[in-house]
């Protein structure tokens, strides 16, 4: 299946198949003849993937894997320079390119680095979890944390191509797979009122397939309209606002999904609440959090999503619709003490 995403430069092909990783070479094409292929990826994603890539870039160019230290703490400048250096070192030049091979944090990442090197090379991402399938391969949003703030530095940099196999997903933990779950629900509940429905009525874990593709799809219809984020977009940060907030106050002990899943309930209806409670149960998913409010009401208002004092919100009353809302921080703070216990 190939879903194309339109963007203002040109496009780019999201290509979604199970096995799709094994014909890499292939899917690739001739692109690759006498490319330098720096294929990212991180300790925490079976290394044959990487593997597989570079042995498929090599059959026409050069490859190289770079495998960076797992996890958000490592989503930083750091991690970035070791990409940059990594491109000097192999002489890397305006017509070579980066592959990511793994979940959002490396893709963010690898993005970025590609944007940034000769001021822009060409590259290509191979998402290997829920969350980066159904979420950050479509967008062209790259970032790192930086001085305490979740994706403060970042550039919109579009793939060249998105290559999805859903078999990678057999390798990753249930909780994995839940955390990508999360950004799926998050659009049904704006976007899909049916699909919000699949998740009620029907076991999630045996549609993964058809909840990826219709996230993807939902997210496609939303950057194509808002590229840059200066308006629509704005409905993707659905619960990201509390929940990213949660996330650092947390220390890492939540995942993206997980403090995603907080914040939207609370930013939902009470009406809507009472659906999904039990829909994040039925997933595995919390719906609070044990931090400090009053830090998670602060990193709030330092999200890039703020304005001045207000901070923009997304909220949802009934499943398949949203309106955006400027909250100002004693509002905020009513929403925040409904999920989070200090």
């Amino acid at each position: 299946m190939v879903i194309p995403v339109k963007t203002r430069d040109g496009g780019y092909d999201i290509i979604m198949e199970r096995g799709a990783l094994a014909r890499v070479g292939e899917l690739i094409g001739e692109s690759g003849a006498g490319k330098l292929s720096l294929i990212v990826t991180d300790d925490g994603v079976p290394a044959q993937y990487a593997e597989t890539v570079a042995a498929a870039c090599r059959a026409n160019g050069r490859a190289e894997i770079l495998t960076l230290p797992q996890g958000e703490e490592h989503k930083n400048m750091e991690s970035l320079t070791m990409i940059l250096e990594k491109l000097v070192e192999l002489r890397a030049t305006r017509r070579d390119r980066v592959i990511a091979v793994g979940g959002g944090v490396v893709g963010d990442m690898t993005g970025l680095a590609a944007a940034l090197y000769m001021r822009g090379i060409e590259w290509i991402n191979v998402p290997t979890t829920v969350l980066s399938q159904v979420d950050s391969s479509v967008g062209g949003k790259t970032a790192i944390d930086f001085a305490g703030v979740k994706n403060a530095v970042g550039a919109f940099y579009p793939p060249a191509m998105v290559i999805i196999d859903h078999d990678t997903l057999a390798t990753l933990p249930k909780r994995h797979v839940v955390n990508g779950l999360s950004e799926a629900l998050k659009m049904s509940l704006t976007s899909d009122a049916k699909l919000f429905e699949l998740f009620e009525k029907e076991d999630p874990f045996m549609h993964l397939d058809e909840i990826c593709e219709r996230a993807i799809r939902i997210k496609k219809a939303v950057v194509e309209e808002d590229e840059r984020e200066s308006g629509l977009r704005r409905v993707l940060n659905f619960g990201h606002t509390i929940g990213h907030g949660i996330e650092l106050a947390c220390g890492g002990t939540l995942l993206h999904g997980e403090c995603v899943a907080i914040g939207m309930t609370a930013l939902c209806s009470d009406r809507l609440r009472e659906r999904l409670v039990p829909v994040l149960d039925k997933l595995g998913l919390p719906h609070e959090a044990e931090c400090d409010p009053d830090e998670v009401l602060a990193l709030c208002a330092h999200d890039k999503k703020s304005e001045g004092i207000a901070v923009m919100t997304v909220l949802c009353r009934e499943p398949g619709t949203f309106d955006f809302h400027r909250m100002d921080p004693e509002q905020l703070r009513r929403r925040i003490a409904t999920v989070v216990r200090g």
